[in-house]
């Protein structure tokens, strides 16, 4: 990482930098580290103005476009302390940001095992999430509950089909979704954790009769702001959901041994690969909602492996055989 404007101190921890943010006729305190991204510059800016990181556009002369890349380090930036760059960009409460006008993903990344070990163990992204844990505090909207594992959830293509179009919401819905959420609760607490808005996560599982279900309790939503972004030599800058925020805030109820994440994209749990499950994208819900079992087989995993002490142990990856298994192993008793 190049540290040319000097935001990394000699001990090669990085420093802190104070940098003001004009918007809207109002000047605003930034706080940032060399090792941050122009992203997660502008995931802080969002704390403060409630303006989207994709609707942000930061003009400072002597940078130029740079600030358009969202990937660049702030340390290969000539910043410092005190500097005052001008922001454009319109509220959540003025434009709700769908995320179709975000650009999709199609490839998802995949990691030699070797570099997503040395990705959750470098210490540049360990001191990334400790500071995410420190700015960041999960609003429980439902008690934790003792003795329960936990499930994250993530949302698009993962419970709703959120490109294709339909009159309404509930015919791009996940077939058996309600299902799967009652069945799972009676051993997991469920948080739901997208790389979009809380305002867009609120509407969509408000839509879909998620949050208000008599049947099963959401503990949490999470959104973008509590992800942080890593750096692979293969496959560059990225962003990724820590499953460390979660544990560090409910340490008595959560950890490595009890929590799996569902995400059809892989990269969201590389700093957590053990509890990670990449399940299939729900996608074109008017071609395969008829014939979409994702739900089904993966209720059937998740109440056979809740009765295991460590989830942690598992591989995820080969899920589907190990249904099968224990389906045989029924049907031969």
């Amino acid at each position: 990482m190049a540290t040319g404007s000097g935001l990394v101190s000699d001990s090669g921890s990085p420093e802190e930098l104070t940098l003001i943010v004009k918007w809207s006729g109002k000047e605003y305190t930034v706080r940032v580290c060399g090792d941050d991204t122009v992203g997660e510059l502008k995931r802080r800016i969002c704390e403060l103005t409630n303006v989207l990181p994709p609707r942000q556009k930061l003009l400072y002369p002597k940078l130029g476009s740079k600030l358009n890349d969202d990937s660049l380090f702030l340390s290969q930036l000539p910043l410092n302390s005190s500097l005052k760059m001008t922001m454009i960009g319109t509220t959540e409460e003025d434009l709700l940001l769908d995320p179709v006008d975000s650009p999709e993903i199609l490839d998802d990344l995949e990691l030699p095992k070797e570099e997503a070990v040395e990705i959750k163990d470098m210490e540049v992204n360990k001191r990334k999430l400790s500071r995410r844990i420190n700015q960041l505090k999960i609003e429980l909207r439902n008690p934790c509950r003792k003795g329960k594992k936990l499930l994250v959830l993530d949302i698009d293509y993962t419970l709703f089909d959120h490109r294709s179009t339909a009159e309404n919401p509930l015919q791009l819905m996940r077939p058996y979704l309600h299902e799967f959420l009652t069945s799972v609760y009676a051993e997991y607490d469920i948080m739901i954790w997208s790389a979009t808005s809380m305002k867009w996560i609120n509407l969509k599982m408000g839509q879909l009769g998620v949050l208000d279900n008599p049947n099963y309790k959401i503990t949490a939503l999470l959104d973008h702001m509590g992800m942080i972004t890593v750096q692979s030599s293969s496959r560059g800058v990225f962003e990724c959901k820590p499953l460390g925020l979660i544990w560090a805030q409910f340490p008595e109820f959560y950890s490595a041994s009890n929590t799996i994440m569902f995400d059809d994209l892989k990269r969201n749990f590389v700093m957590n690969p053990q509890n990670g499950l990449t399940i299939k994208p729900f996608r074109k819900a008017h071609a395969n909602r008829d014939s979409d079992q994702e739900l089904v087989k993966l209720t059937q995993y998740l109440l056979a492996i809740a009765e295991f002490d460590d989830l942690s142990n598992l591989d995820h990856h080969n899920w589907e055989l190990f249904t099968e298994d224990n389906a045989k192993r029924r049907r031969h008793r």
